[in-house]
């Protein structure tokens, strides 16, 4: 069998897919220190302007599922190549771009790429380690760190980037990094096995319509209020949607979700705390650029350097020390571990004053949300994974990336609305913004502790010990 024979390449084939992984979390948060820059040049509105955010995560969030199916179908391989072909035309269209409409196009097809990209590679990482626990439990790590240096490395860069050459360059960036990635494959990964079906498209239609109008209500709910007409019938349609996938699930021989899956151990448990996960950790890094920036008074350019000691932080934790904590007191604990590490950091995030400063305020709380995020994040993965068959390892994949993303994209979205509902009307000083600041930072410790309970309660204590290290 593929996985009894170890893959002599598969140390270099781990290092082009966490680039892979690298590159589509930097397109999530590169962006965002360009946004006034490509406000001012293409004359978006302020509330446009989100959905050059938008566009990437719900794209990529709602077609996750079926980057995942195609994958076990076609071949990862396959699917990941194509990935890295559309997210690579995708940020030569969004770069150069002259119109919203066009960036926007790029945008969203940049998170088609990635929604390809992610769950193959994450695929292909499970079946070259599968055969060593203590392997796979350090790729796991350097697969999270690669997550989290994109994460980080995105808004330095954007940054960097922003301050000295153009916005356009946050997108083309992606170019001749795509271009190296494709001409790598063929000479480290081998051809990934297929598998016999076809391709549930009326389930992926309907999921994608629910989680698509989901996260659209949520995020125009600020502008035009919660209990509106236009949002309480956009959420009556994401749900009908939802049902509609169930019943879909449940009558096809084939589905896009097969829901036997979820009686895999610990693998429902582990989706539902990587979206709280996702939900905790995307705002804190939101909100905490914004008080650097807005509160403090830094450049773009200092606040991706401040932002930097989370990134060491995290890769030193997740590589070096995760393998080890995991097979010694087991997936669970750190889990919960550092869910209550990153609800404290983010209760301290909280009580941020106007007048705060970077080592005093900043810094320590910072690296307690990078230490509880690198403890959290590989066991969440492996919990959301572990349980599946060999052949639905790419569907799996595809569920465990859904559920942070969708996670990360509402539990922003309800942050920036609780931040919003305690600002004043029209304000703009940093009395003003401060105290949205905060409720925010609280409302996401509060999505941290969530999951920490969820754990405590649904996921088992015995999760695989087999796929970690044990020392």
């Amino acid at each position: 069998m593929e996985l009894s024979r170890p893959d002599p390449k598969r140390w270099l084939a781990l290092a082009l897919l966490c680039a892979a992984q690298f590159i589509v979390i930097l397109d999530t948060s590169i962006i965002g220190v360009a946004l006034p820059a490509i406000q001012t040049q293409l004359g978006f509105s302020p509330g446009g302007l989100s959905w050059i955010f938008n566009a990437y995560v719900i794209a990529f969030g709602g077609l996750l599922l079926l980057g995942g199916r195609l994958s076990d179908l076609f071949g990862a391989r396959r699917i990941f190549t194509t990935g890295f072909v559309i997210l690579t035309a995708a940020s030569l269209l969004a770069g150069l771009a002259n119109s919203q409409e066009l960036l926007l196009a790029g945008r969203a097809l940049q998170g088609v790429g990635a929604a390809l990209i992610a769950p193959a590679a994450l695929t292909i990482v499970m079946r070259l380690f599968a055969h060593n626990g203590a392997e796979l439990g350090k790729a796991f790590g350097f697969w999270g760190a690669a997550a989290a240096a994109g994460g980080s490395a995105g808004v330095f860069l954007g940054g960097v980037i922003t301050e000295w050459l153009a916005w356009p360059w946050t997108f083309l960036i992606n170019v001749p990094l795509g271009l190296m990635v494709l001409a790598l494959i063929p000479a480290v990964l081998r051809k990934s096995p297929r598998s016999i079906g076809r391709v549930d498209w009326f389930g992926a239609i309907a999921v994608t319509g629910a989680l698509v109008t989901l996260v659209y209500a949520i995020v125009t709910a600020e502008t035009v209020g919660w209990a509106s007409a236009q949002i309480l019938i956009l959420l009556a349609v994401a749900a009908v949607l939802l049902v509609i996938f169930l019943v879909i699930q449940a009558a096809r021989r084939e589905p896009l979700l097969p829901l036997a899956i979820f009686k895999a151990p610990n693998l429902a448990a582990g989706n539902l705390v990587m979206g709280l996960l996702g939900a905790a950790w995307i705002p804190l890094w939101f909100f905490l650029n914004l008080y650097l920036q807005q509160i403090l008074g830094l450049s773009a350019l200092s606040s991706g350097l401040a932002l930097l000691p989370m990134t060491v932080m995290i890769m030193v934790v997740m590589v070096g020390f995760s393998g080890r904590l995991i097979g010694r007191f087991g997936p669970k604990a750190n889990l919960i571990l550092g869910l209550l590490l990153m609800g404290a950091a983010l209760l301290l995030f909280a009580n941020l004053p106007t007048n705060g400063s970077f080592w005093i305020n900043v810094l320590p709380a910072s690296l307690l949300a990078a230490l509880g995020m690198a403890l959290a994040y590989i066991p969440a993965t492996m919990s959301g994974m572990s349980g599946a068959k060999p052949e639905e390892t790419g569907l799996a994949s595809g569920l465990i990336n859904t559920t942070y993303q969708v996670g990360s994209a509402v539990g922003l979205a309800v942050m920036v609305a609780l931040a919003a509902s305690v600002a004043p009307h029209g304000g703009a000083e940093t009395a003003d913004l401060l105290p949205g600041f905060q409720t925010a930072f609280f409302g996401a410790a509060v999505a941290a502790f969530l999951g920490a309970a969820a754990t405590l309660v649904f996921v088992s204590g015995s999760a695989p010990q087999r796929e970690v290290p044990v020392g």
